[in-house]
C-alpha cells in the first residue's frame, strides 16, 4: 500500500516521464516521415540541415554511461569455520604404554 501512496505522491514525475516519452516518439515519427519533419521546419529537406531529428536519426545522441554494480546471490547457508576441540579422556591415561583403547571407547 505504501508503494501506491509513494507513486501517487509525485504526479509531476509521471507527467514529466510521459512528456519525455512523447518527445522521443515524436522524434521517431519525424525521422520516418519527411513531410512531418518539414511541417516543423521548412528547410528540413536541405543537405546541411541539422536539428534534433537529424542528430537522433544518425545516432548522435549523448547518453550518460552508468556502471551498475551487480551483487551476487546471497547464500542460503552461511559457512561456519571448523574449530578443533580437544577432549580429555581419562581411560587413555590408565592404559599401559604402547596400547590403544578398545574401539568401543571411542563410540561412547
Amino acid at each position: 500500500m505504501q508503494l501506491l501512496k509513494h507513486h501517487h505522491s509525485r504526479p509531476g514525475q509521471a507527467v514529466l516521464a510521459l512528456l519525455l516519452i512523447a518527445l522521443v516518439l515524436l522524434l521517431d515519427a519525424m525521422m520516418v516521415s519527411p513531410p512531418l519533419h518539414e511541417r516543423f521546419h521548412p528547410d528540413a529537406g536541405e543537405h546541411g540541415h541539422q536539428c534534433a531529428v537529424t542528430l537522433f536519426a544518425h545516432g548522435q545522441v549523448d547518453a550518460a554511461a552508468v556502471d551498475v554494480a551487480m551483487a551476487g546471490p546471497l547464500p542460503w547457508i552461511t559457512p561456519v569455520p571448523v574449530t578443533a576441540a580437544s577432549v580429555f579422556c581419562p581411560v587413555i591415561e590408565q592404559l599401559p604404554a604402547g596400547r590403544a583403547p578398545p574401539v568401543a571407547a571411542f563410540h561412547s
